[in-house]
């Protein structure tokens, strides 16, 4: 249900590949910076030094998981143009493809453990997505019984009044 809920494909594709460059550069640059911390020599500013200079080094290959999310969403957004439908297999295709085309130049044998590994990670992530939707809506069996429209209702014989018949005021 949340597919439906995201924004058209070309808007998508920057969308996905914005989200994993921001990702790919906050969560990226805590680790490195952690790394940089532990690696280098005693002292505060030694410590924090290396931590700048390990988060400078990787930045770019940090930064550079935007080229993966980008190209997954240009090929979810075109499996989903194919064929006509979103579904958990465009995406499981995608992180195929996705692997197998980033590892091209590594030859064909990366490629197809780079496609297994995309697939199997998102077919992962697809399930437990799938699993999670079941088990919430398994919790909330019926939704709320809502009353019906008063105004929908057939009338009824109403008690008389002393102060006369008010029902011209409705």
């Amino acid at each position: 249900m949340e597919e439906y809920a995201r924004e058209p494909c070309p808007w998508r594709i920057v969308d996905d590949c914005g989200g994993a460059f921001t990702m790919g550069t906050i969560g990226g640059g805590i680790f490195q910076a952690i790394k940089g911390f532990r690696n280098s020599p005693v002292g505060v500013n030694h410590r924090l030094r290396g931590s700048l200079t390990a988060i400078k080094t990787r930045a770019p290959q940090l930064g550079g998981f935007a080229v993966w999310g980008g190209l997954f969403s240009m090929i979810d957004c075109s499996m989903v143009q194919v064929r006509g439908k979103e579904d958990p297999w465009n995406s499981i295709t995608s992180g195929a493809l996705t692997g197998a085309i980033l590892a091209a130049r590594d030859g064909p044998v990366a490629m197809v453990g780079s496609a297994a590994m995309g697939g199997i990670l998102l077919a992962l992530i697809e399930g437990a997505g799938i699993l999670l939707t079941r088990f919430a809506s398994a919790q909330f069996p019926n939704g709320p019984q809502f009353a019906e429209d008063p105004s929908q209702l057939p009338s009824t014989q109403l008690p008389s009044s002393p102060f006369g018949d008010y029902r011209q005021y409705q």
